[in-house]
């Protein structure tokens, strides 16, 4: 019967990440697979993490099933750092998911149970796997325009433009902080905007953040997200603990709502609901790690302080790689990549010249031209400029 299966496409940032792990030169660079990497290369284990999971070694008694939608204090830790407080408790239904995507997908389901006719609105361009987890709850999309490559910011024109063509009841699907791919982020006044468009068609925000605390910090990065329960009374939620905990393989993840006080028992019911039809109980380690770290004084500075410098590191690099390729360019055209936020920005590539990119010079990005900043060191700016510079010279 399995030989009828359709064959699955490739996964093109999976099929990088194996490239490279081929690739036999010592001076390649691994600009593809979305992660933080220090000056070493590596993912590291932060302080605060390491001190967390030694501590449930220790004290942890039982391997226990938790709830349906995770454990409580989780929830209400990650429900803190993402809303500040904005809306009562009252107000928020939570369930811990399996990492970020787990998130996303919980979200979708819940889109689809609540209004099988909504239609999605997705950013063009975004993280990938948005369109895919859409299709697969069958979901339909609509996409908007997000991001002037030309200049390297925010279409906001386009943006406006778009979801004013949106239908009451539909789900606009925006990324809180640190855009995937592009590095392109709104600002206070364009989340004002955004917001008042929303409350005036009578559109649902569904609110990806999985880079909380990469782009100007853990409060700044929210900013958008607060803005937008403060104002409206539904708002959907996907968050990941994978990024800012380094927590990348425990696949701790969260999907808030923050609703009407009498619908929080529904949502969250249906929450549980999609969680016991699909992995039944959510993982626990990770988030257990998350909610030991939030709710201890000394371990939370140390976490993020910890991350504030990793913000920092990633920051200097964008600025690195922007004055390395003005020396290379004699020009500002890749002056946008400074004032980028978050691990990603996006060139405008060709299939050719990525393929150039990597056979010539070693160095790695994913098709569409969507680079990792973190993936970059001091000690590959200089010749990562330098193959740019070459392979992009013919665009002027």
């Amino acid at each position: 019967m399995f030989h009828t299966l359709p064959a699955p496409k490739p996964d093109a940032i999976l099929a990088v990440m194996q490239l490279f792990r081929e690739d036999p030169r010592d001076r390649k660079v691994d600009l593809g697979v979305g992660v933080y990497k220090d000056a070493q290369g590596r993912t590291p284990v932060m302080r605060a993490v390491k001190a967390a999971e030694a501590r449930l070694v220790e004290t942890q008694d039982t391997k226990g099933y938790v709830a349906l939608t995770g454990d409580a204090a989780y929830n209400e830790a990650m429900a803190d750092l993402l809303l500040g407080g904005v809306v009562p408790a009252s107000r928020i239904a939570a369930s811990a998911a399996t990492g970020g995507t787990g998130a996303v997908r919980m979200a979708m389901e819940l889109i689809r149970a609540a209004n099988p006719a909504a239609q999605v609105w997705i950013s063009t361009p975004t993280w990938p796997n948005h369109n895919v987890l859409a299709n697969a709850v069958g979901l339909t999309q609509q996409s908007y325009r997000y991001y002037d490559a030309a200049e390297g910011v925010l279409d906001r024109q386009g943006m406006l433009d778009d979801l004013a063509q949106a239908k009451p009841g539909d789900v606009v699907l925006l990324h809180g902080c640190c855009h995937n791919p592009t590095g392109a982020d709104p600002r206070e006044a364009d989340w004002a905007e955004i917001a008042a468009l929303i409350e005036a068609k009578g559109l649902i925000p569904f609110v990806d953040i999985a880079y909380q605390g990469f782009g100007e910090g853990l409060d700044a990065d929210a900013a958008g997200l607060r803005h937008l329960v403060a104002r409206l009374p539904r708002v959907i939620i996907a968050a990941s603990a994978a990024k800012n905990f380094g927590l990348y393989r425990e696949r701790a993840g969260i999907c808030l709502v923050t609703c009407p006080e009498e619908e929080r028992a529904l949502v969250t019911g249906t929450l549980a609901t999609i969680n016991r039809a699909s992995v039944s109980f959510p993982p626990d380690h990770g988030a257990r790690v998350v909610s030991t770290i939030l709710t201890d004084p000394a371990l939370r500075l140390d976490w993020q302080e910890e991350l504030e410098a990793m913000r920092q590191r990633v920051q200097g690099l964008r600025g690195a790689l922007a004055q390395a390729l003005r020396a290379e360019t004699g020009s500002d055209r890749f002056g946008f990549l400074a004032a980028q936020r978050g691990m990603f920005s996006v060139l405008d590539v060709s299939p050719e010249q990525i393929a150039r990119l990597r056979d010539e010079a070693g160095v790695y990005i994913v098709p569409g031209g969507r680079m990792n900043m973190a993936g970059l060191t001091e000690d590959s700016v200089p010749a990562v400029a330098s193959a740019l510079a070459g392979v992009l010279a013919d665009r002027g």
